[in-house]
């Protein structure tokens, strides 16, 4: 089995080698792994065991690190002692890279009450207008989440609308033609993670983005899950994703109603989705407006501009 941790800072990769390389070799001896250094990456071989515990092992360290802690040898002798703790009574830390100083807080009284429906409802749908946070904001509890170890994995979710081009005749493998659909929450995600972190994370499954098509079939256990765009799902598709819902999971369902790019607008699986759930138990719709917009006050302007030409029509 192998395994790869890119480690994008040369400051980093001195205080995670040793000196002499000695933090490596203490690895490699306890665990039975063998780690390769070479072009800002770890590779770590050996079997399915060891390379695990060699791979958290780093992550850890690269946490430590980069919150400015020193590692000596009985540090790396206790992170190995602490992975070897039953998975039920183990502190989930998926390690690395999570940027230091980085502070979120809500802005407006829509957005505090979107943030305490997230942690206490299983689904929240919030629906409002461009630049209230709705993403942004999910993608803040997701980290908190998965930092915490309330859930092991995040799964981010996009519904493909083609406009214009057809995505089969788009250059490149399907992650490459779905990647503009996603690059919103990528951008959401390296706020809070380190550069390059993010790949590791998508390497190991910790983190995981999707077309919705692709949830067909599956049950998500203990996972923190964001469909966004949501607005451009049709009823069925948007029953389909609700009925993934697994144990020890969280799902978030954004979307703005005023940007549908369904040929129907009047079938959008958002709106559906807001009229026959409102009163389920562990389900909250949260509705953001213009008075959340927290971006540029330009992006406010737009939104009342457009707002006033739609009650012309």
């Amino acid at each position: 089995m192998r395994k790869i941790i890119q480690i994008p800072s040369q400051n980093l990769i001195t205080a995670v080698l040793g000196i002499h390389d000695n933090n490596i070799k203490i690895i490699q001896r306890l665990t039975g792994a063998k780690i390769y250094f070479r072009n800002n990456e770890l590779q770590i071989l050996g079997s399915k065991r060891s390379v695990d515990k060699a791979y958290t092992t780093l992550m850890r360290i690269i946490t430590l690190v980069s919150n400015g802690a020193s590692v000596k040898n009985i540090d790396i002798e206790e992170i190995l002692d602490s992975s070897n703790k039953p998975k039920h009574t183990e502190e989930r830390d998926p390690g690395s890279g999570f940027r230091k100083g980085v502070t979120v807080k809500s802005k407006t009284e829509g957005q505090q009450k979107y943030v305490e429906e997230m942690e206490s409802n299983h689904i929240v749908i919030c629906i409002g207008p461009a630049g209230t946070g709705k993403t942004f904001l999910a993608v803040c509890k997701a980290i908190e989440y998965i930092k915490t170890g309330k859930v092991r994995k995040i799964i981010l979710v996009r519904p493909v609308v083609e406009a214009g081009e057809r995505l089969g005749f788009l250059p490149g493998d399907i992650e490459q033609k779905i990647n503009p659909y996603l690059r919103p929450l990528y951008d959401s995600l390296n706020y809070f993670l380190e550069p390059g972190i993010l790949k590791n994370f998508i390497r190991d499954d910790t983190i995981e983005t999707a077309p919705l098509a692709y949830m067909r079939g599956r049950t998500l256990n203990e996972a923190f899950v964001i469909l966004d765009e949501a607005q451009n799902t049709t009823p069925s598709q948007m029953k389909m994703f609700l009925t993934r819902f697994g144990e020890n999971s969280k799902f978030i369902i954004t979307g703005d109603v005023t940007q549908i790019d369904l040929k129907d607008p009047k079938s959008s699986g958002l709106i559906h989705a807001k009229n026959i759930l409102g009163g389920i138990v562990g389900i909250s719709i949260v509705n953001l407006t213009k008075n959340d917009v927290v971006r540029h006050p330009v992006v406010q302007k737009i939104v009342d501009a457009y707002d006033k030409k739609a009650r012309t029509f």
